[in-house]
C-alpha cells in the first residue's frame, strides 16, 4: 500500500493529455488497488471510489457518475477483464476496458441528469391538472428511472397502484391522453401507455 501511494502521488504520466491521463490513472489506480486488495470487506466499493477520485483529481474538477452502475450491469465482463490484467504485465485491454466504463458511466449521468430535469418540467406542466391517483400513478411511472417503466403503464397495473375499479382507471387514463401526459401504444389487449416527456 505504501509503494501504491507512493505511485498514485506522483505517477509519471505528464506525457499525457489531461483527460486521457485522468482516464489511465483511474484505471491503473482501480486495477492495482483491487490486486493488492488491502481489506477484508469492502475493497470494491473502495476500488471504484478511488477511481472516481482519480477521475475528479486529475482532472481538477468534480466528476457525476457511478462506475459502480455500469460495472454492476455486467459483473461477468468486468471479473473477466480484471482477472486478465491482474494475471500479466500488459494492462492496456485493461485501461481499455476500465476507459469505456467511465466512459458509459459518464452517458448514463447525462442522461439521468436529462431525465430529471423532464421529471421537473412535466410535473410543472401539469401541476394543479392531476388527479391524487393519476399523480400517484405517474410519480410511479417515473420511479422507474430513464429505463422507463417496463411494459408500459395499462389499465390493470393503473388498478394494481390505485387499489380503484377498472372503470376508474380507463377514466383516468383517458384523461392523461386527453391532456398529452400520456401517449397511447399498442391496441386492443395489448394497449399500454407511455409518458411525454
Amino acid at each position: 500500500m505504501e509503494k501504491f501511494v507512493q505511485w498514485f502521488n506522483n505517477d509519471d504520466l505528464s506525457t499525457l493529455d489531461i483527460v486521457t491521463k485522468s482516464l489511465v490513472k483511474s484505471s491503473i489506480a482501480h486495477l492495482y488497488f483491487e490486486s493488492i486488495h488491502p481489506f477484508e470487506d469492502g475493497n470494491g466499493r473502495f476500488g471504484r471510489a478511488l477511481a472516481e477520485y482519480a477521475l475528479s483529481s486529475t482532472l481538477r474538477s468534480p466528476v457525476l457518475l457511478s462506475i459502480s452502475k455500469v460495472i454492476d450491469k455486467n459483473k461477468t465482463r468486468y471479473y473477466d477483464a480484471l482477472k486478465s490484467a491482474q494475471s500479466s504485465l500488459e494492462i492496456s485491454m485493461w485501461i481499455d476496458y476500465f476507459a469505456q466504463v467511465i466512459l458509459d458511466a459518464q452517458i448514463d449521468a447525462i442522461q439521468l441528469v436529462e431525465f430529471t430535469v423532464k421529471k421537473v418540467l412535466f410535473f410543472d406542466r401539469f401541476k394543479g391538472l392531476l388527479n391524487e391517483r393519476e399523480f400517484k400513478v405517474i410519480s410511479r411511472m417515473f420511479e422507474a428511472g430513464v429505463e422507463g417503466f417496463k411494459g408500459g403503464m395499462t389499465a390493470k397495473k393503473y388498478c394494481i397502484i390505485t387499489k380503484t375499479s377498472k372503470a376508474t382507471a380507463t377514466r383516468d387514463l383517458q384523461h392523461l391522453r386527453e391532456i398529452f401526459a400520456l401517449n397511447v401504444a399498442g391496441a386492443g389487449r395489448s394497449v399500454r401507455y407511455e409518458l411525454v416527456l
